[in-house]
């Protein structure tokens, strides 16, 4: 039922409501801000009011209203991860990809299951709990079996201080069966972007390979969920097409799988476009997104969807990743490579990674940056493993009960980071910071946070609520 062309992305229906709303008005802006504040989300002609805010004042109200339903949702926590690229092969002819199929002047390499190993070894050393395992989107040889071997390859390495706990992927569409086959390999999220919803600009930014077909595409988390995934991640690749309309579209995409599946996105990603390997396009953006819309962007979407966890990558600079985190960024990833082994051989701006980072820090610098912020990183993977996911989540999420988890079990992984991996001054900073999150928290958050916090102290690793 897959194959028929995907209406839920009604172009006409999102050019019509900014089309009706064009200009700023003061008076619905404030009634849509107080409305945001009741966290049940925004409809697209809210985020269509909101889009066009452009006064100083007004910005600061935008800004302000998404920082409160953020830290009312989330706290102060910020989830840490890092990217795997296990391959760089790729059948797909994107023109924005260094990894696409007729770009030679990257070196191809698929990471044989020995590589992967010794890659997840690194990541683990630096404290490091959670993957997000990224492929081009093709699999020589091996086929589909080559992303579930690699799967199991990560969730197979363990030394003194730990594993990696949970394996989210970015990879290429499946069909339902396949899907069924990632789930049962005990993944996390299933992460994929359409890049663009607009399907002009689709047809002419992807010029080979299956990725061509939007239908396929933009139908995968429909398969997905089928399978038994309930836990999926989607965005948009800004800078192709007019973020205006991107995020209209992307609305609709949600609001589908909430009508389908009674639970929408788990996260929804924001990257833009930055350099790559012999892009021009990706050098060049056909619709830039500056600093300031941006961040607009990321506010507008944290009022939009309260309860879905915003995740920001090493695409932006250290300093645009700090100006996110109080706007509704509740993800992040950190000391990121983008090409297949990248994490042993530790070569910065490789030309075989699939775009520029602008963030180059390695981990516990990045958790010192945070930590100092009042923000506490966290490794928490205990919802993925007591299936607290999709629906089961919202549940707990939407009446404020999922804080009585996740602040504990953050405060808990942050300080088993601080104990076994941490340089010095980090630890300085983190302890304290502990120290301050548990005096100031009560009831029985505080008292599974002092419990769990104790248990690391005794020796113990992995302790979660």
């Amino acid at each position: 039922m897959y194959d028929k062309p995907a209406h839920f992305i009604d172009e006409n229906k999102v050019w019509e409501i900014l089309g009706a709303h064009k200009t700023s008005d003061y008076v619905k802006t404030r009634e849509v801000l107080a409305k945001a504040l009741d966290m049940k989300g925004l409809s697209q002609e809210d985020m269509a009011i909101l889009i066009n805010i452009s006064d100083p004042l007004m910005l600061s109200e935008l800004f302000d209203t998404a920082n409160k339903v953020k830290e009312t949702i989330y706290g102060k926590r910020l989830v840490l991860f890092a990217p795997l690229y296990i391959s760089n092969m790729c059948s797909n002819e994107c023109l924005y990809c260094a990894f696409r199929a007729t770009n030679k002047e990257i070196v191809r390499n698929a990471l044989s299951q020995e590589h992967i190993a010794r890659e997840v070894e690194v990541l683990i050393n630096q404290g490091h709990k959670r993957i997000l395992m990224v492929a081009g989107e093709s699999y020589p040889n091996q086929g589909f079996q080559y992303i579930l071997d690699s799967i199991a390859t990560i969730y197979r390495v363990k030394n003194r201080h730990g594993e990696i706990r949970r394996v989210n992927v970015n990879i290429a569409p499946l069909d339902t069966d396949e899907f069924r086959l990632l789930k049962g390999a005990g993944i996390g999220t299933y992460q994929i972007f359409q890049e663009t919803y607009h399907r002009e600009t689709y047809s002419k930014v992807h010029l080979g390979g299956k990725k061509r077909d939007y239908n396929w595409r933009v139908w995968s988390l429909h398969r997905a969920m089928e399978a038994g995934i309930d836990d999926v991640g989607i965005g948009v690749l800004f800078g192709l097409f007019d973020y205006r309309f991107e995020i209209l579209a992307l609305m609709q995409h949600i609001h589908e799988l909430e009508d389908k599946f009674g639970v929408g996105p788990h996260t929804i990603s924001v990257p833009r476009l930055e350099p790559a390997t012999n892009s021009n396009l990706a050098s060049h953006p056909p619709f830039p997104v500056s600093d300031i819309d941006f961040r607009k962007i990321v506010a507008i979407l944290r009022l939009a969807v309260p309860y879905t966890g915003i995740i920001m990558s090493t695409r932006e600079t250290a300093q645009m990743r700090r100006e996110t985190f109080a706007l509704g960024v509740s993800q992040i990833s950190a000391g990121s490579r983008t090409n297949p082994g990248g994490y042993e051989d530790e070569s910065e701006d490789d030309p075989s990674g699939q775009f520029s980072l602008g963030d180059h820090r390695p981990l516990d610098e990045v958790i010192r940056d945070v930590a100092s912020m009042g923000y506490i990183p966290s490794f928490c993977t205990a919802c993925y493993r007591l299936g607290r996911t999709g629906q089961d989540f919202m549940d707990l999420a939407k009446p404020g009960d999922i804080k009585l988890h996740c602040g504990p079990n953050a405060l808990s992984s942050f300080k088993e980071y601080l104990k076994n991996y941490a340089k010095p001054a980090t630890v300085k900073i983190g302890e304290e910071l502990i120290r301050k999150t548990v005096a100031e928290m009560s009831g029985i958050a505080r008292q599974r946070a002092e419990k769990l916090i104790k248990r690391v102290e005794e020796g113990r690793d992995d302790v979660y609520c």
